[in-house]
């Protein structure tokens, strides 16, 4: 009997240290600004994953990169790997660009690239950038006929 209550008791230590830690991490989370998928955040790079595929043998991950390099310049891309060797992998690039919360991402600059007979490719670019704004990453990636995509959060670059 005594070991049952000892088992119950860190049972309910156990629950209750993990409804605190998911409430603390839930109201950090809600004071950082989200636009359209992205956090704004000061952070010095981010890196998002692709999201999954519902169907295909070709395409492994992905993912989209961007870092700060400095004040004006960033270094933005991303690489897509095949579970495989494919016939043609592909990337293609886009970074965005928004001045804060209550505006919307923009177009800043965009490139694509294919290996064939390839199980990765990857695509990246360091950028002289303006300053006061979020930039963030958008990649898409695909093997064969297998397509996904992958976003970062923004990162804030200062005026050079």
């Amino acid at each position: 009997m005594k070991k049952k209550i000892i088992s119950m008791g860190f049972t309910l230590i156990l629950f209750l240290s993990l409804l605190v830690a998911n409430a603390t991490v839930s109201r950090a989370s809600s004071d950082i600004p989200l636009v359209d998928g992205s956090y704004l955040t000061y952070d010095n790079e981010s890196i998002g994953y692709a999201t999954k595929i519902s169907r295909g043998v070709d395409l492994l991950t992905g993912y989209s990169k961007v870092v700060r390099l400095g004040a004006g310049c960033i270094y933005a891309g991303g690489t897509t790997v095949a579970a495989h060797t494919v016939e043609r992998v592909k990337i293609a690039v886009l970074v965005e660009r928004i001045k804060g919360e209550g505006y919307s991402w923009e177009y800043y600059a965009n490139w694509a690239k294919e290996n064939n007979d390839s199980d990765r490719v990857s695509a990246n670019r360091e950028l002289k950038v303006d300053g006061g704004y979020y930039y963030r990453v958008r990649c898409t990636h695909s093997a064969n006929d297998d397509v996904s995509s992958s976003l970062t959060d923004g990162i804030f670059i200062e005026e050079p």
